[in-house]
């Protein structure tokens, strides 16, 4: 199984990017997916998760300025973040897990990060 993570760059706060990450190897329609991140000097934090069901859950801290969704045609999970603020600067990982729920505390698979800096 392998999970690519992409999109990531240097941005001004208040601009949008959009991360994608594709999978092999994974019967990818009965997983959920999902995104995290890490800043430096800080733990990884969840982001966002969907489930194979297109049930969506976000971190409080992103709510209502990221969006998750999936392409099961494609085998792909998109991260479209908006409104960025430079407290959004950190290493984005994708990761899979077959429940949401688990997914959240202990993926299943990860994906290598995408960095991803927002200026002031």
């Amino acid at each position: 199984v392998q999970l690519q993570a992409s999109g990531g760059g240097l941005v001004q706060a208040g601009d949008s990017l959009r991360l994608s990450c594709a999978t092999t190897g994974l019967t990818f329609n009965k997983y959920a997916m999902g995104w995290f991140r890490q800043a430096p000097g800080k733990e990884r934090e969840f982001v966002a998760g969907i489930s194979w069901v297109t049930t969506t859950v976000y971190g409080n801290s992103v709510k209502g300025r990221f969006t998750i969704s999936r392409d099961n045609a494609k085998k792909m999970v998109i991260l479209q973040m908006n409104s960025l603020k430079p407290e959004d600067t950190a290493v984005y990982y994708c990761a899979a897990d077959s429940l949401l729920g688990d997914l959240r505390v202990s993926p299943d698979y990860w994906g290598q990060g995408t960095q991803v800096t927002v200026s002031s």
